[in-house]
C-alpha cells in the first residue's frame, strides 16, 4: 500500500521533533563554548562640504562615497594607530598586542565592524570585545579618531561629526547563540525528514 510521504512525516512527527530539539540543543551549546562577545554602536555623520550650484542628492551621495572608503580603512592597521593614540579611553590594548602581526590585525577586523547608512550619510561604528566595557570604549575611540583624525583619509572638504556616543548591547551577540540553535533545529528537521523518507 502506497503511503505520502507527507502523511509519513506526520506519522512520525515525535521522532523528528525529538532529533530537532537534539540538534538545536547541541548547537546552541557548542556556540556557547566559543568566546561570547559584546557589541558597542557609535554613529559619526559625514558632512561633505556642499559646493555652489551642487543639489543636496550629489552632496549626500558624495558622503556615502567617503563613507565606504572610511568603512575600509577602519580596519587598517593605520587606524588602529590612532584608536590606541586617544588618551581618555582606558583600553586594554594587550588584547591585542599579545599576538603576532597577522593575529593581531586578523583580530581588529573582526573588532571593528563599520557600516554606511545609505541616503543619510551617518556611518555605523561597531565594535565587539568579550568584556562590555572595553568594547563600549574602543567604539568610542573609533568615533573621536574619526572625528579628530578622519580628515587624514578624505581631505579637507569632509567633515566627520560624532552624532551618537557609544551603546552596549546587554547581552552578547556573537556568536549568536540563539540563532544557531533555531538554525540546529530547523536542520534537524529536514536530516530526520530525509532519513525517515529515505528508510521507507
Amino acid at each position: 500500500m502506497f503511503t505520502s510521504p507527507l502523511h509519513l512525516l506526520q506519522k512520525r512527527w515525535k521522532v523528528i521533533l525529538v532529533i530537532a530539539i537534539i540538534c538545536g540543543a547541541l548547537s546552541g551549546i557548542a556556540t556557547a563554548l566559543f568566546p561570547l562577545s559584546y557589541r558597542a554602536d557609535a554613529q559619526v555623520l559625514i558632512i561633505s562640504q556642499s559646493r555652489y550650484g551642487v543639489d543636496p542628492y550629489t552632496v549626500v551621495r558624495s558622503a556615502e562615497r567617503v563613507g565606504e572608503n572610511i568603512a575600509q580603512v577602519m580596519r587598517t592597521n593605520d587606524f588602529y594607530n590612532k584608536v590606541k593614540a586617544q588618551p581618555e579611553f582606558a583600553i586594554d590594548w594587550s588584547y591585542f598586542d599579545n599576538k603576532n602581526e597577522r593575529e593581531k590585525r586578523k583580530l581588529w577586523q573582526k573588532s571593528m565592524n563599520p557600516s554606511v547608512v545609505y541616503g543619510t550619510g551617518v556611518l555605523n561604528v561597531s565594535a565587539y570585545h568579550p568584556d562590555a566595557e572595553q568594547a563600549k570604549m574602543l567604539a568610542g575611540a573609533a568615533v573621536n579618531a574619526l572625528s579628530s583624525k578622519g580628515w587624514e583619509y578624505v581631505g579637507g572638504d569632509v567633515t566627520i561629526k560624532v552624532v551618537n556616543e557609544p551603546i552596549v548591547t546587554r547581552f552578547p551577540v556573537r556568536p549568536n547563540v540563539v540563532l544557531n540553535a533555531v538554525l540546529g533545529f530547523i536542520v534537524g528537521v529536514l536530516l530526520s525528514g530525509l532519513m525517515i523518507l529515505k528508510k521507507n
